[in-house]
């Protein structure tokens, strides 16, 4: 049963027809909304500074400062009120009394609401506690609050509704903060990582004629001016390809990707990939790289390559394990033989056995595939590297010279979960329009995640693609690693949710 995380509705409306009120008396007075007000200070930045700030040198020396936050807190005790206000960057204790700003402000104070925004001039002093506060000397009421934010206590506990008001999560959850920022300094560290090695950032087209780079069912759209179908890209690759043939050897693109699938905790419809290329090189080299991406990565925003995720200690610093696909099966699941896992019929068997849904036209590689993804893929903890997957379902991969029915291709998985997906590129344009048909085969048998026939990057291959390697890292779900959030939803802002009662 779910924990109550606000007021009755009857309760909530009448808080808000109180707020309403006082908004209205706001408004009769002149200004209800005033703005002009600059801030000057943060609130974690002034606690920081001031902390070990002796308290009388704080009273000889005035720090004059100009805060404004969300109101949190309050404390009254007759002539005198100690408040919280929370920025950007945390909270700070404000102290309001009768001599300042006045005994008219400071009552009018008292009956500011939890959650209305406030602006604040005042100087900094101490408390007995030694806690840094704002001796308040003007006060303005910038916004009235009208919504009461979650009882105190309990905060916003009901996991969609924090995902479907995540302003309002924001507001009361630290930590669903704290997620956030991460998130934004692990895409600033991916990006840094990838600048100092010279890869040039790049954008490429969200809407197109033909997706293409993965095996998805795209969305669909439709262009009113050109009367023309488009898709939303599932992913960038075939255009970043397109640029290292024109000569941009080393691209990267971090952006928003949209696949028409199911949602789980390791899925949302759009989700955010990096996606690099780079010429010269091949899947060895993008393995090393991102071994190193990793780890500078974590040591950015972490400030070590160890953390926890779900009761697994971590170590991104150790040398990843690599695996192939049947070394990764023996290892996790001893009690096969191998004799099974060379014959196609008996592995039929065994995967019937173990009630799992195969492809029945995959050959022997593509069913040792679909018993991995069942049975290993979550036993993979540590960073584990899986190699050289099936040509078969590999369609843009380049071929083993070793063993032409397996492509030079890698997945990278930490704590059970794929985080890459990389591969040395196939360049032979006869092999990508071969592979190319046989995808569009596939697709007029009704396989909607099957690739089309893109005709004009085959045009771009025959102009000649050097030696090429390159990946695709879901952002989303690294952040989830680092950040130790169990769900896809908890660590992009807003996912896709169904509409709520009422709303077309």
């Amino acid at each position: 049963m779910k924990e109550q995380s606000t007021p009755p509705p009857q309760d909530e409306n009448r808080l808000i027809a109180e707020r309403r009120a006082k908004l209205h008396a706001l408004r009769q007075k002149g200004v209800a909304f005033p703005n002009g007000f600059w801030r000057q200070d943060l609130a974690a930045e002034l606690t920081e500074r001031h902390e070990k700030t002796d308290r009388d040198a704080l009273d000889l020396k005035p720090v004059v400062v100009k805060v404004a936050g969300r109101l949190m807190s309050k404390r009254m005790f007759g002539k005198a009120t100690f408040a919280t206000l929370q920025d950007m960057s945390g909270s700070i204790q404000i102290f309001v009394t009768d001599s300042y700003p006045g005994k008219e402000q400071h009552e009018e104070f008292k009956h500011y609401d939890i959650g209305d925004i406030v602006a604040v001039n005042g100087v900094l002093f101490k408390t007995k506690t030694d806690e840094v506060t704002v001796r308040v000397r003007e006060l303005l009421l910038l916004v009235k609050s009208l919504r009461p934010l979650p009882e105190k206590f309990h905060g916003l506990s009901d996991q969609e509704l924090r995902y479907r008001q995540r302003y309002v999560d924001l507001i009361v959850n630290e930590d669903t903060r704290l997620t956030f920022v991460q998130r934004s300094r692990i895409v600033q560290a991916l990006r840094n990582f990838l600048l100092s090695k010279r890869f040039l950032e790049v954008e490429t087209p969200m809407m197109q004629p033909i997706p293409g780079g993965a095996a998805a069912r795209p969305f669909l759209t439709h262009h009113n001016a050109l009367d023309m179908k488009l898709y939303l890209r599932i992913a960038p690759e075939l255009y970043l390809k397109r640029l290292v043939v024109g000569g941009l050897e080393k691209v990267f693109e971090i952006n928003r990707s949209f696949r028409n699938e199911g949602i789980s905790t390791k899925h949302n419809p759009e989700f955010t990939m990096l996606e690099l290329y780079t010429a010269y090189t091949d899947y060895e080299y993008m393995m090393s790289t991102i071994e190193q991406m990793l780890l500078n990565v974590a040591q950015a925003v972490l400030g070590t390559p160890k953390f926890t995720y779900q009761d697994h200690e971590i170590d991104l610093a150790q040398p990843y394990q690599r695996l192939t696909i049947r070394q990764a099966v023996r290892q996790f699941l001893p009690d096969i033989p191998e004799a099974v896992l060379d014959d196609r019929a008996a592995l039929v068997a065994k995967l019937k056995e173990l009630d799992i849904a195969y492809r029945p036209a995959d050959g022997i590689g593509g069913l040792q595939l679909t018993l991995f993804e069942n049975k290993v893929e979550d036993k993979l903890i540590q960073p584990t590297f899986i190699l050289d997957y099936p040509a078969e379902v590999s369609p843009l991969a380049r071929r083993s010279d070793k063993n032409p029915d397996v492509a030079e291709r890698f997945e990278l998985y930490i704590a059970g979960r794929e985080i890459a997906n990389g591969f040395s590129e196939l360049n032979d344009p006869e092999d990508q329009a071969a592979r190319f048909t046989e995808q569009a085969r596939q697709k007029d048998a009704g396989d909607a995640e099957a690739m089309h026939f893109d005709a004009d990057y085959i045009r771009a291959l025959e102009y000649g693609l050097p030696p090429t390697s390159g990946a695709g890292i879901g952002v989303d779900r690294l952040v989830m690693l680092l950040t130790n959030n169990p769900s896809i939803r908890d660590v992009i802002l807003f996912p896709l949710l169904r509409p709520e009662a009422g709303e077309q």
